[in-house]
């Protein structure tokens, strides 16, 4: 049956239970659902929107989950309506269907399990399915069956297909090329791993698993000693490999952008969990490629195409959903997103149209693994083999159940086949799980992968490929039961790692992912008769095939193309536009700022980010890189960036290739690495629209490129992969998307706290253009042509690979002994954009420059040309040691110009002299961000935003008593001998944050233990032993019904639970902290003022959006024991949350503030909170609730801006809050 909760007007609620609910049951499902009301009617009328009724939403999926948590049973989908009145309804077709009326069938549907088909004809079937069998893969199947004398299932044929398809088996890449008639001697992956090849350098596994594995350092792992329960955290040194990874998920997000980005960043995550034996992800990277958004009449370069009868999703939809949906799965998983890039490109010549209708989704990042558990086990004869995660669900089959739903273009069963289902917080059970094997002396994995193309006939196939397996469908966890056979093995539902274990250690790891509420079944054991064998629990068997027929051997693909030469017009221009060419590339959204997409995805979280995007007193995305360290010490670390140049590879796919390559190194160069560019490795990710003429050719050249240039380098090319069929059709006419090779670089980090940040510093100084390329200036595939609707004649490359790697490496010393003080590549917008982006994140000050040293009379090129090159400052007193080591070296450095204190760009050519204003300019960069942000906002944040971004710089005052020195405190980066004081981290599922925070604890001297709600609940753990308890910040049960409201069910409805909370308060010796969900859930417990008669809430910020920013603190006169020694102070802090506004119901002198936000307006104050409250503590100072997390900036590298005239300090100031709450244990502890 269906019962019925409304809540407002609009909102209905519809719970699926077994049962008519008692009203006990109404008055706990009365509180979950905010006051909803509970409707005597099962059947509304009236129009509602709300999701499709065969697909069980993950936010459903969690309520369920909360429930039972609640001790509410029989309850199997609760899911979320809303009233209508428009006509026809607002919705998204992909994910929503329109109902008329709500009645006791709404999650009904008469599909029923198909039976399992015997293919008689292979042809028709393929056909009929779309599977894209080649005919020679048809015969192959149809030799199979006759060899093996019975038909094939459909479960098999389809399986087949899976495993061996172009995505999982990159036939092109793995291809014979004929080009021009001539057969090329290598495969595009063999020119591939020719890099490494010749460049192995600290390779340890390249192309044979999910990720690339360099060696790393030896670091310090910060882990509670027992995964299983309760337990104290401990330090140890472990030996490290570095793993790099990107992987693109193209036509999910062009049809469904926010599912189909979500899980294309949860699918890259599980990658990197996936590697060798256990590896744990660190920091992500995202890359989006649209055609125009068409935001503005002012940008005439959309004007070169009409816009399309767009099939899914507009370009400026599938930006905006698109972002977020990586955004949110990173931000919920608890991966922040560190590096990126964006670019919207069309052009109309010589009768082709190029655009990226087919967008480009790229999610990559790096993490490491224990050395000891970089290469995968070879699985023996009757080991078990698991699955753990979410259920089964119709993804990625196509078809099925979709009649209600409106379609397009193309049919039902291909748009469904496409739309994704992401649980980012299911995704974070497992990986804690895995966390926890990975950190163990005994790692029980032999082997592990992620579940994604081709489901568990991938996974599970892969990991018993050795020796064959059975596995037991009955134990496979269904959570559609119309699912057939078929669909059940061959789905591709997210959040699912498949691995294989011996026996003996299935209790020990089940009693690890209970305690993590993460799913866990052993569905099947390895064989070593090399069979691949799925049974039903009747003992029908939809697949049994030996291991080699299922892998096939299908005939090797052959390419055959011709070159095309095409030539485009060349850029024409005249110098007295300078002004309206600035102000044009600054609006390209490739160019300008893309706060838009930085302020609302997590850049703090793990509390181990050295160098994210936004820099600088106002905190703009300006970095080149990202950088994260490898363990709290501060020191050892991994740095990423990505570079691309498609505009180029059009006009010369080999030079696009040459110039992504550099882009990536030009923007990592800026960061120490451990051996210089030798430290690099790189991954290539290849989107073109094969199979059009001239198009496989281009490709071929392109791929021959990147390996011969990365050779030259001596660098390696460990990883990548291929979309090779980027191509939109509209009826006959075709868009093709730009050949593009997107290059991701990740290098060890000597000292992460030595990277050059690209903001000007006001210092007497000089500054210098660094040549990486060799070439003329040429302005071929810029910004600046694109902007004139022109590709351009000629483009630039890298004329001299072992000059390059000279230049790379001598500012690498530069670098290395701190001689600069700013840096800042040359790319997308030209020198131009690199200047005014150096003084963009300043209050104060220009730059002077001179362009005689060019010896270039042509203005235009100088400031626009995209040459790979780097602008360094250098200050004067350094210039001189500098540019001796520079020209030692051969390295030529152009004299550009030098810091001024007046707020202007000035630029001296050829006796002349222009003036830009920098102020205005920044408004133009930052106004396309503004246009994007004002969709996802709404109009006033966003206005808001745009207007007070350049009105709120970071206000930092830190009294001159305050020495940052670790010795004055008696504390220690490391591990240290037991004090005696005790405190817990509480968790719940979802929550994140929870590492940084036992950190910030145990380097202030407490004794930490990790306690799960399970524990709790359980009754594991009482909390008798410790005084202080610290609930850490994240997403429990994903935010589902309120942020913090599932993870407070635990505590008001489990007696265990609630029991431990209740004693640990009534004690007079003890103390509380929660930050951001631990605030929401103390607010929502009511453990700050629990004597109110109002109870304050926690509600959406003001712009109902996620807000990450680094932000500025005023902490008031109070009585809070951890932050009362620090009254007076301003500190930067992170912001990381989506409901962090107060709602206080009480007159303002009953709250005791303890933190204000520096600024009362938006986005100074992130949330809209009254009087900027930040932070609220007890009447006695003992417990405190506050948004902002002070553990991920008890370090002066943590924070995103630091003053240089503090740079000698080796803590900041927020360490003293946890000292402070340690003293006062120690003097109030009975």
């Amino acid at each position: 049956m269906v019962a019925y909760f409304k809540k407002g007007a609009d909102i209905v609620y519809a719970i699926e239970t077994d049962h008519k609910f008692s009203d006990e049951e109404i008055e706990k499902l009365t509180w979950l659902l905010s006051g909803a009301k509970p409707l005597s009617s099962t059947s509304l009328k009236g129009i509602f929107v709300g999701p499709r009724k065969e697909m069980i939403t993950p936010w459903s999926t969690n309520a369920v989950e909360i429930t039972q948590n609640m001790g509410l049973k029989g309850i199997t989908r609760i899911e979320q309506f809303r009233r209508t009145k428009e006509n026809p309804p607002r919705h998204d077709k992909m994910l929503e269907r329109v109902y008329d009326g709500l009645n006791a069938s709404t999650f009904k549907t008469d599909l029923k399990p198909q039976p399992i088909v015997y293919i008689d004809d292979i042809s028709v079937y393929n056909k009929q399915e779309g599977l894209a069998l080649s005919p020679e893969e048809e015969q192959y199947l149809r030799e199979l069956s006759e060899r093996l004398g019975r038909p094939l299932t459909d479960s098999e044929v389809f399986g087949f297909s899976q495993v061996n398809s172009e995505h999982c088996r990159h036939k092109i890449f793995n291809g014979t090329f004929i080009i021009d008639g001539e057969e090329k001697p290598l495969s595009l992956f063999k020119l591939i791993k020719k890099t490494s090849q010749e460049n192995p350098n600290g390779l340890v596994s390249a192309y044979k698993d999910n990720v690339a594995f360099v060696n790393g350092p030896v670091v310090e792992q910060f882990y509670p000693t027992n995964p299983d329960r309760p337990d104290m955290f401990d330090i140890r040194e472990q030996e490290t490999v570095l793993s790099l990874k990107a992987e693109t998920h193209n036509f999910p997000t062009t049809v469904e952008p926010f599912n189909g980005a979500a899980t294309g960043s949860g699918g890259e995550i599980r990658d990197r969990l996936g590697g060798g034996k256990a590896s744990l992800p660190l920091a992500g990277t995202a890359v989006y490629m649209t055609s125009y958004p068409r935001m503005s009449e002012q940008h005439r370069w959309e004007a070169m195409m009409n816009p399309r009868l767009w099939l899914y999703q507009t370009p400026c939809d599938i930006l905006i959903k698109a972002s977020n949906g990586a955004s949110d799965f990173g931000n919920k998983f608890g991966q922040p997103l560190i590096c990126g890039s964006l670019l919207t490109f069309e052009h109309d010549e010589n009768g082709r149209m190029y655009a990226y209708d087919k967008v480009i989704m790229l999610a990559g990042g790096v993490g490491y693994a224990m050395k000891r558990d970089a290469i995968k086990g070879i699985p023996e004869p009757g080991e078990a083999v698991v699955v753990m995660g979410g259920e089964n669900y119709r993804i990625g089959m196509g078809g099925g159940a979709v009649s209600s739903v409106e379609t397009g273009q193309y049919a039902n069963s291909i748009e469904l086949n496409a739309v994704q289902r992401a649980n980012p917080e299911m995704q974070k059970r497992v990986s804690n799980v895995i966390r926890a094997l990975a950190e163990n002396d005994d790692n029980p994995i032999v082997s592990i992968h992620d579940h994604g193309a081709g489901g568990h006939l991938n996974a599970l196939s892969e990991l018993v490929e050795e020796t064959g397996g059975i596995i037991e469908m009955s134990q496979l966890p269904v959570g559609d039961k119309t699912l057939s056979a078929k669909e059940i093995v061959g789905n591709e539902s997210q959040e699912r790692m498949g691995m294989v274990m011996e026996e003996k250690d299935i209790d020990r790891v089940q009693r690890i992912a209970d305690r993590e509420r993460a799913p866990m079944y052993v569905v099947g054991k390895t064989t070593g008769d090399n069979r691949f064998v799925f049974e039903q629990a009747d003992g029908v068997k939809p697949i049994d095939l030996a291991m080699a027929d299922m892998f096939g051997n299908s005939p090797k693909t052959v390419m055959t193309d011709e070159t095309v030469e095409l030539t485009y017009k060349d850029v024409t221009y005249s110098e007295a536009e300078i002004d309206r060419y600035v102000r044009d590339v600054l609006s390209l959204e490739a160019v300008a700022s893309k706060d838009w997409l930085t302020n609302k995805v997590d850049r703090s979280i793990t509390g181990k980010i050295a160098r994210q995007q936004c820099q600088g007193l106002i905190q703009l995305p300006l970095s080149d890189c990202g950088v994260v360290a490898l363990d709290y010490t501060g020191t050892k670390g991994i740095a990423t960036s990505i570079g691309h140049a498609p505009q180029v590879a059009l006009i010369d796919s080999a030079k696009g290739s040459v110039m992504a390559v550099a882009e990536s190194l030009t923007n990592i160069v800026m960061t120490p690495l451990v051996e210089g560019l030798k430290s690099i490795s790189l991954s290539a990710n290849w989107m073109w629209p094969c199979r059009n003429k001239g198009e496989d050719a281009a490709l071929y050249r392109a791929v021959e490129a990147c390996s011969d240039f990365a050779c030259a380098l001596g660098i390696n090319i460990p990883t990548g992969k291929d979309s090779l069929s980027m191509t939109q059709k509209y009826g006959d006419d075709k868009v093709f998307a730009p050949g593009t090779v997107i290059i991701s670089a990740a290098g060890e980090v000597s000292d992460v706290k030595k990277t050059v940040s690209p903001v000007l510093r006001p210092v007497k100084s000089t500054l210098l253009y660094i040549d990486f390329s060799g070439d003329e200036l040429k302005l071929g595939g810029s910004a600046f042509a694109q902007s004139l609707n022109r590709l351009g004649a000629e483009a630039p490359t890298v004329k001299n690979p072992a000059k390059f790697k000279t230049v790379f490496d001598t500012v690498q010393k530069l670098v290395g002994k701190g001689w600069l003080e700013a840096a800042h590549d040359v790319s997308a917008g030209g020198l131009i954009t690199t200047l005014l982006e150096m003084t963009f994140a300043n209050t104060n000050g220009g730059i002077e420059i001179s362009t005689q040293e060019f010896n270039n009379p042509d203005l235009i090129k100088i400031l626009f040309a995209e040459n790979p090159a780097l602008v360094v400052q250098v200050a004067d007193s350094r210039l001189n040691a500098a540019t001796k080591l520079l020209e030692k070296a051969g390295v030529k450095a152009i004299t550009l110009g030098s810091p001024v204190k007046e707020r202007v760009m000035i630029i001296n050519h050829n006796g002349t002299s222009r003036l830009l204003a920098i102020d205005d300019l920044r408004d133009v960069w930052m106004h396309t961000s503004y246009l994007m942000d004002a969709v996802q906002s709404g109009e006033k944040c966003a206005l808001d935003r745009f207007n007070n971004y350049k009105r709120q710089p970071l206000k930092i005052a830190i009294p001159k008593t305050f020495d940052g020195k670790l010795e004055t405190r008696g504390l220690t980066v490391g591990r240290h001998e037991p004090s005696g004081i005790r405190a817990a981290i509480i968790r719940e599922k979802g929550v994140n944050g929870d590492r940084e925070m036992a950190y910030s604890l145990y380097m202030a001297g407490f004794d930490v233990k990790d306690v799960h709600m399970t524990d709790l609940m359980s009754g594991r753990e009482t909390l008798d032993d410790v005084n202080m308890i610290v609930f850490c910040g994240g997403f429990s049960n994903s935010d589902v019904l309120g942020s913090a409201k599932g993870w407070a069910s635990g505590f008001k409805w489990n007696e265990n639970a609630r029991r431990a909370l209740e004693r640990f308060y009534q004690r007079p010796d003890t103390l509380s902290l929660g930050v951001c969900n631990g605030c929401q859930l103390m607010i929502e417990l009511n453990l700050v003022n629990p004597d109110h008669e109002k109870k304050a809430t926690m509600e959406h910020n003001v712009s109902h959006k996620f807000e990450s920013q680094f932000v500025s603190v005023r902490i008031p006169e109070n009585k809070s024991v951890m932050l009362g020694s620090l009254a007076g102070m301003k500190l930067g802090i992170w912001v990381a949350h989506g409901e962090g506004r107060f709602h206080l119901p009480m007159p303002r002198d009953k709250y005791n503030v303890a933190m204000n936000y520096n600024y009362a307006a938006y986005p100074g104050n992130p949330n809209g909170s009254p009087s900027a409250i930040a932070a609220l503590c007890s009447d006695d100072g003992r417990h405190l609730a506050m948004m902002p997390h002070l553990e991920r900036a008890i370090f002066p590298w943590q924070w995103a801006y630091y003053p240089a005239t503090l740079s000698k300090h080796e803590i900041t100031p927020w360490v003293d809050a946890f000292v402070n709450a340690r003293k006062w244990i120690e003097q109030h502890k009975k």
